[in-house]
């Protein structure tokens, strides 16, 4: 038990670096949290200092919720015995989950971090890649329709209990894991959560669209 929680906490410490906060620090000596939306994430980060980075930020951050889930898969079985769960993604996901808190909460700076999008593709396109694809592609056809970022990651978001749970009834469903689709429910209720500033500002009409470097918005 002492070597899963040992696991779990290197999770939550992988998903914490605030790599929007220290890239832009690094590249531009600024506080991204005093720029353009004040969000550490990709997309401010690509407004701010430009989409170069932004998609560096969106890699890093992607990949703090895809190396704890393949960790704790690959890994810890090594020092523990698992097979006792039964079901064999508890552990994963368990990771995946905390990842997405540690960057959202991160205590590198103050626990107020990013909108966790970005982390929680990395865990689920580790967990589970079709369901992610497929969502992928509803992010981009609402973001190419109305050009806002914040828009297409919470529809992309909230489709993928959907998208998982039709797959595994057409296609897989000796696949099909109950945990799983909780912890996809629970991940588009965060991001849709975290994201209510942004959805008062579409209502209103005042929700900035996807511009070039130097204007400000969020997502």
């Amino acid at each position: 038990m002492i070597i899963v929680i040992l696991f779990l906490i290197v999770s939550f410490i992988i998903g914490a670096i605030p790599n929007g906060y220290l890239i832009t620090n690094l590249v531009a000596g600024i506080d991204i949290r005093q720029h353009g939306s004040k969000n550490i994430g990709a997309t401010n980060v690509g407004r701010v200092i430009g989409w170069k980075y932004g998609f560096i930020v969106l890699i890093l951050d992607a990949l703090k919720g895809i190396l704890p889930v393949l960790f704790v898969n690959f890994y810890l079985p090594k020092f523990v015995d698992t097979s006792f769960m039964q079901d064999p993604l508890y552990l994963p996901i368990a990771a995946g989950a905390i990842a997405i808190l540690g960057h959202v909460y991160t205590p590198f700076l103050g626990f107020r971090g990013g909108k966790g999008v970005a982390t929680a593709l990395g865990v689920c396109l580790t967990l589970v890649p079709i369901t992610t694809v497929v969502a992928i592609f509803v992010f981009f056809t609402v973001y190419k329709l109305s050009g806002y970022v914040s828009l297409g990651s919470i529809l992309a978001s909230g489709s993928m209990p959907i998208i998982y749970k039709l797959f595994h009834i057409f296609y897989r469903p000796d696949n099909y894991s109950l945990t799983m689709l909780v912890i996809l429910i629970c991940i588009a209720l965060l991001i849709l959560i975290l994201h209510r500033e942004n959805i008062i500002r579409l209502i209103k009409g005042e929700e900035l669209k996807a511009v070039g470097k130097g204007k400000t918005g969020e997502a």
